[in-house]
């Protein structure tokens, strides 16, 4: 049975979907990958045509994601708190939870954590990490941050994805793999391998 990552926040505007499309883009040379967007808006469902050797299903297909055959299922939600959300975890073996580096992007995601941790309680083998995701070059992470990270509960993965005009314009660019900027391909290659690494644990 394959692998089944699910990329959730709460809050909108951390770069889910971005992130969910471009690590599918890495595995798919190595593996047999999907991506579901389970979105109801469909944002990448509906450029699925612009990437024609990955395969792109939408949310009436959430049901089906256990008994689909593929060595991985990459899962992009939607940015608010659904019932659905908890049932997604329980069948999934690893949660990504970007947040962007501030104080109040932070303190948001504590829900979902929440979740993730009800979640865990009934599957123990769940297994979860945040990700610092559109981290601006100037201004980094504060030592705040950090601490409020350090002090959650859940694990802080290395890898932090700079905020690049390429991640950001990489859905109407073919995906990051594809294209010339080779520190972002670095970054999203490096959280791919950590969130594998975690997985194989």
């Amino acid at each position: 049975m394959g692998k089944i990552i699910t990329v959730a926040h709460q809050k909108g505007g951390v770069g889910k979907s971005t992130l969910a499309l471009n690590m599918a883009l890495c595995f798919q040379d190595q593996l047999k990958v999907a991506l579901v967007d389970s979105d109801l808006q469909g944002s990448i469902y509906h450029v699925r045509e612009d990437f024609p050797g990955l395969n792109v299903y939408s949310a009436d297909k959430i049901s089906e994601i256990p008994q689909m055959d593929y060595d991985l299922v990459i899962v992009d939600t939607p940015p608010y708190l659904s019932n659905k959300l908890t049932d997604l975890f329980l069948i999934s073996d690893f949660v990504l939870v970007p947040t962007k580096a501030g104080f109040f992007d932070v303190m948001a995601v504590r829900s979902t954590l929440a979740l993730i941790k009800f979640a865990q309680a009934k599957k123990p083998s769940l297994k979860a990490g945040i990700a610092l995701n559109m981290v601006k070059h100037r201004s980094g992470v504060t030592k705040d941050v950090k601490d409020l990270l350090a002090n959650i509960g859940t694990p802080l993965l290395q890898t932090m994805i700079h905020d690049r005009v390429s991640i950001t314009r990489s859905a109407i660019t073919a995906g990051i793999m594809t294209g010339s900027d080779q520190k972002a391909k670095e970054e999203i290659t490096s959280l791919a391998e950590e969130v594998v690494d975690y997985i194989s644990a």
